[in-house]
């Protein structure tokens, strides 16, 4: 199997989204215009005539050259529109670069690993509820909880308005608590991140606002291959106390019920946020991360 490691400046666009429109795997995360947001020095392995591909979101640092997994980018690993089987992933991931001597990445569901040589494993959780039944039945299977938050939200007279203006999401995260990691650079990604996706139409914002008509939550889905990624849910004080989010991602579900869509809520790990996911009905779905450090004494001491 001849996969070829191609640098950025030689990939052909048009071939790689066909490839991603194409795959049973297919997630917007993998689309050039996502990649060239987060990882604007993104590389590819591409077996074929853009048969299979794996995005390489590369840096280099202290004439280091390693491998990350860009903010707001929960999955990447390798796309098909063929079976992804172990043989395929091993290739795909002996096929990486030597040069590249830290790796942290994040494989996508399909891409299923138990031990892979040279790199530590470790699985995740990603909630996703298939939106394609009826909202009454997807409700029916909402957990008491998150129905007593709706139901709170409601009687504070909560309202949720699609269709914000980009401003007023970032003068909410600037009023309320930093999102963890968060640093000013990914403000910028998430401010070109909503105007691409509102640009090609993949994109839905969604707000909500007490009843003195004042932003309190924000909620963002970026939507490709039938999938709608929960990219960035954020409230604040009053918002969190009201119910807000609850409300929102009801609004979301009932908006885009009946469809053919799955909303992936992008974890997570933590588990009062995992309850939250967990309380629309969602159901658990493994990823892996992999690691591998390569780096040379002492500089692997300080990454371990």
């Amino acid at each position: 199997m001849e996969i070829k490691y191609i640098k950025q400046a030689e990939i052909d666009i048009d071939r790689w989204d066909n490839c991603i429109s194409k795959s049973i795997n297919g997630i917007v995360y993998a689309y050039s215009w996502y990649l060239d947001i987060v990882s604007p020095n993104w590389d590819a392995l591409i077996y074929g005539d853009y048969e299979t591909v794996m995005p390489l979101t590369q840096n280099n640092k202290y004439s280091v050259s390693y491998l990350y997994q860009p903010f707001f980018t929960q999955q990447l690993g390798i796309f098909s529109s063929n079976k992804i089987d172990n043989v395929l992933i091993h290739s795909f991931l002996e096929a990486i670069p030597k040069k590249f001597r830290f790796i942290e990445i994040n494989l996508n569901k399909y891409n299923r690993v138990e031990e892979l040589n040279g790199y530590s494993v470790k699985k995740n959780t990603t909630y996703e509820l298939d939106l394609i039944d009826s909202y009454e039945n997807i409700f029916r299977k909402y957990k008491k909880n998150n129905i007593r938050n709706i139901r709170k939200a409601i009687h504070n007279k909560i309202s949720i308005t699609k269709g914000l203006s980009p401003n007023v999401v970032f003068d909410l995260i600037k009023s309320s608590n930093k999102i963890p990691g968060m640093k000013d650079m990914h403000t910028t990604i998430l401010q070109q991140l909503i105007d691409s996706a509102l640009h090609y139409q993949s994109g839905h914002l969604y707000g909500a606002y007490n009843e003195k008509n004042t932003l309190c939550a924000v909620g963002f889905f970026v939507y490709a291959n039938n999938k709608a990624c929960f990219i960035l849910s954020v409230s604040n004080m009053e918002g969190k106390e009201q119910g807000a989010m609850f409300l929102l991602v009801d609004e979301f579900i009932k908006d885009f019920s009946n469809r053919n869509i799955i909303l992936d809520f992008e974890g997570s790990n933590i588990d009062s946020i995992a309850r939250f996911y967990r309380g629309f009905g969602a159901n658990p779905f493994n990823y892996s991360s992999i690691r591998a450090n390569k780096l040379p004494f002492p500089i692997k001491l300080l990454k371990n």
